[in-house]
C-alpha cells in the first residue's frame, strides 16, 4: 500500500464503525477470539489459542498485569439527586482523579455517599474531571470498593456482564487501572503454558490504563491533544529478559506505552506521556498483538505508527469478515513495519 503522510487530525484516523459490529459479551472461551495475523502483502484467519505456534523461540512476550478496579460509584446527594464518579487514578491518600458526572451541577465541597463510603466532590480539573476524597471509615478502600464499585465498562458496551472477572486478564495483579488491558483479555493460563513450553519467556510490566484509552480525540488537530498520563513499572527483573530479547511481543497498546516509554526516558518507573504517532522511531517493540480500536483514538494513531497506513486495509477485511471490534472483540497479530 502506497504511503501516505501522517495523520494530521482526527478525521485521518477516522473508519465507519457498525454498532452490531461492537462486541457486547466476552466469548466464553477467551483464547477462541479470532485473530487475524498480518503477513504483509496477506492476512491469515488464526484463533488466539494459536499464539504460541506463531511466535518464535527466542521471543519475549509482554503483558500489561494491572487488575482494574471496581472504579464506577454510583452515589447519592443529600438531596437524592444521583452522581456517578469513576475513579480514574489515586493521586495521595484518600484523594483521587476521577470523572464526575453531572460535573457541572456539583460545586467544590458537595458531599455524596452511598453505603459504607463518603466522597467529597472537590476541585475541577475540566473535561468532566475532578478530586474527589474517598472516606471508607474504618475499613478499606478496597474493600469497600468491591462492595460497592462494579466494573468501568466502556460506554459503547451496553449489556451486562454478568461475571467480573471477565473484565479481568487471568494474570491481573495490582488493582490499578481504570480500564482493561484488553489485548490480554484474549490469554488464558493454557496459552501462557504453551508459551513457556515453546521457549518463548512471559514478562509482565505495570500501565495504569487511564483516560485517553476509551475516549476518542476531541481536537481538530491532533498536534493539540494532550495526552493524559499514566503510571508505569517496567520491574528490573524483566527489563533484563526484554534487553536478551530476539523479539519483543507487546500484548496491547498499554504494554507498548510501558515499553516504548522506558526506552524513551531511560527510567524504569514514572509516568508515561508519550503520544505515539508517526513518524515515531520505535525502539523495542517488533510485534504487537492488539484489538480493534475505536474510530479517531490515539491508540489507532498507534496502530497506524506501526504499521502505517495498511492498517485501514486490515480494518476493512475484518469488519467484511465479521470480526467483533472492541474490548470484548477479537485481536490482531502486526509486526512492525520496516524500520
Amino acid at each position: 500500500m502506497p504511503e501516505t503522510s501522517p495523520p494530521q487530525s482526527p478525521d485521518d484516523i477516522d473508519y465507519e464503525l457498525p454498532t452490531e459490529s461492537i462486541a457486547q459479551h466476552p466469548l466464553d472461551q477467551r483464547d477462541s477470539a479470532r485473530l487475524l495475523v498480518d503477513r504483509g502483502d496477506s492476512v491469515r484467519n488464526h484463533t488466539v489459542a494459536d499464539l504460541p505456534d506463531l511466535l518464535q523461540p527466542g521471543d519475549v512476550v509482554v503483558v500489561n498485569d494491572t487488575r482494574v478496579l471496581p472504579a464506577r460509584l454510583r452515589l447519592k446527594r443529600s438531596t437524592g439527586g444521583a452522581v456517578e464518579v469513576l475513579l480514574l487514578e489515586e493521586l495521595e491518600d484518600r484523594r483521587w482523579e476521577a470523572l464526575v458526572r453531572p460535573s457541572r451541577k456539583l460545586p467544590p465541597g458537595t458531599e455524596v455517599r452511598t453505603l459504607g463510603l463518603d466522597v467529597v466532590i472537590d476541585d475541577d480539573l475540566g473535561e468532566g474531571r475532578r478530586i474527589v476524597e474517598l472516606d471508607p471509615g474504618d475499613r478499606s478502600l478496597l474493600e469497600v470498593l468491591a462492595e460497592v464499585g462494579s466494573a468501568p465498562l466502556p460506554p459503547y458496551i451496553q449489556a451486562t456482564l454478568d461475571d467480573p472477572e471477565r473484565y479481568q486478564t487471568v494474570f491481573a495483579d495490582r488493582p490499578l487501572s481504570a480500564a482493561a488491558p484488553t489485548a490480554g483479555l484474549h490469554l488464558t493460563n493454557d496459552v501462557l503454558d504453551r508459551l513457556k513450553t515453546a521457549g518463548i519467556q512471559v514478562v509482565t510490566v505495570e500501565l495504569a490504563v487511564g483516560l485517553d484509552t476509551f475516549r476518542p480525540v476531541q481536537v481538530d488537530r491532533l498536534d493539540d491533544h494532550v495526552i493524559h498520563t499514566e503510571r508505569y513499572l517496567v520491574p528490573e527483573a524483566a527489563a533484563e529478559v526484554i534487553r536478551s530479547a530476539d523479539r519483543v511481543v507487546a500484548v496491547g497498546t498499554t504494554s507498548v506505552r510501558a515499553l516504548e516509554t522506558w526506552a524513551t526516558t531511560g527510567e524504569l518507573e514514572g509516568r508515561s506521556s508519550l503520544f505515539i504517532r508517526r513518524p515515531y522511531e520505535w525502539q523495542i517493540v517488533d510485534v504487537l498483538l492488539t484489538n480493534f480500536h475505536l474510530p479517531r483514538s490515539t491508540l489507532l494513531c498507534l496502530v497506524d505508527a506501526f504499521i502505517g497506513p495498511r492498517w485501514r486495509e486490515l480494518y476493512e477485511t475484518a469488519l467484511d469478515e465479521g470480526y467483533r471490534f472492541l474490548s470484548f472483540g477479537d485481536a490482531m497479530l502486526l509486526s512492525a513495519r520496516q524500520r
